[in-house]
């Protein structure tokens, strides 16, 4: 399971830099990226329904960041996502996976959802054109959440971030308004809202 969870996390990565060095990677969802992630999905479907959730004990640490790499980017499939919610919560009560995997995949999905996340993992571009959370839920208690996961604080990890993206050149969408639109159109095709 390991070798071919890192196979596929490695793909994705590579796409990714691929369409980050021709300008074409915050154009919305590339179609060539989004058929990279619905096969990805599927094929951790299969591992997943012969296995169940890998663990770090079986997998190897870089097996599980493969397989939750591959679950937060499986956008186009929400019972999936739904289902290894599930089983990522499990895994992690277990031991078998770091509790912050479940809960950036649980911030995913409501984002998707259109619905303010818990955890503050997910971020954008905003329309002051800076990287910044998502909604979040009771944002005066998300540091104490976070660090319940093991997460870093909240004004820790978006320096963090805007730094990253800093140094990788990267840039808000130069049509930030129509690349909303759009990624509330994608929310609304696949059944997230």
């Amino acid at each position: 399971m390991r070798d071919v969870l890192i196979r596929l996390a490695e793909n994705d990565r590579r796409l990714r830099s691929q369409l980050a060095l021709s300008g074409h990677l915050f154009d919305g969802y590339h179609p060539t990226m989004r058929t990279l992630h619905e096969a990805n999905a599927r094929e951790l479907e299969l591992l997943v329904d012969e296995d169940g959730w890998p663990s770090q004990f079986e997998s190897g640490a870089d097996g599980v960041e493969a397989a939750f790499l591959i679950a937060v980017h499986a956008i186009s499939r929400p019972n999936f996502l739904r289902r290894c919610l599930t089983l990522m919560k499990g895994a992690a009560n277990r031991g078998d996976i770091p509790a912050w995997h479940a809960a950036t995949l649980e911030d995913r999905i409501r984002s998707l959802e259109g619905k303010p996340q818990i955890y503050g993992t997910q971020l954008d571009w905003d329309d002051d054109n800076v990287l910044s959370p998502l909604p979040i839920e009771n944002e005066a208690e998300v540091d104490a959440r976070r660090a319940k996961v093991g997460l870093p604080p909240l004004s820790e990890a978006v320096a963090e971030a805007q730094a990253a993206a800093q140094a990788a050149g990267e840039m808000p969408p130069a049509e930030w308004l129509h690349l909303q639109h759009a990624l509330d159109g994608f929310a609304r095709e696949v059944g997230w809202r």
